[in-house]
């Protein structure tokens, strides 16, 4: 691969960011809006029901939480790992397969899940937390395979092939959960 290449690569990849991103956005925002207007017409009296918006914010909070803390070790784990040379912000150029991606290949995805579920809580509406979310985590899904793995495989070759073959998208088991939500000291970033 020759430098214009390279260059061609990483503009695709750099569009392919922003979109996704502006497609999370939308997904959020208009989560909530229709998410209040089925609130409406299919639980009309919630937003009288002061006890459950208590208990869905603070459910909501803890929820973005666990998101952020999710986030923020996988993006610790990506910048120690996965950079070599000097690279923009958020991009990478080594496969990482340590830490909480020896056990899962989209960890930070795993956490990004929790973000829908935990704004349709934490804005107390029904319609986003049954309906809205779990589609919006499906839709995820899809990108990830449709989107992310591809890139992935373009980007890595036959060794993310490989990792494919022995790493799952995602675990839930307990020693991979602990990883996954272990305090990370943000210096360990730095090699």
């Amino acid at each position: 691969m020759d430098g214009k290449d390279d260059i061609k690569n990483f503009r695709f990849i750099k569009q392919s960011q922003t979109m996704r991103i502006f497609i999370w956005i939308l997904m959020i925002f208009g989560g909530g809006i229709l998410g209040y207007y089925l609130d409406s017409i299919l639980f009309q009296n919630i937003h009288t029901n002061y006890i459950f918006h208590i208990l869905s914010f603070f459910t909501g909070i803890f929820i973005l939480f666990l998101m952020v803390k999710i986030s923020k070790n996988t993006g610790i784990t990506l910048a120690k790992y996965g950079r070599k040379g000097k690279l923009e912000r958020l991009q990478t150029n080594v496969l990482v397969n340590q830490g909480v991606y020896k056990y899962m290949r989209h960890p930070m995805h795993l956490g990004l899940f929790l973000f829908p579920i935990g704004v349709a809580f934490l804005i107390a509406s029904p319609s986003f937390i049954l309906m809205i979310a779990p589609i919006e985590i499906i839709f995820m899904l899809v990108m990830i395979k449709l989107f992310e793995e591809p890139e992935a495989i373009k980007k890595f070759g036959n060794e993310y092939v490989k990792y494919m073959k022995q790493t799952p998208m995602f675990c839930f088991k307990i020693n991979c959960l602990k990883e996954l939500l272990k305090d990370i000291p943000k210096n360990s970033a730095e090699k």
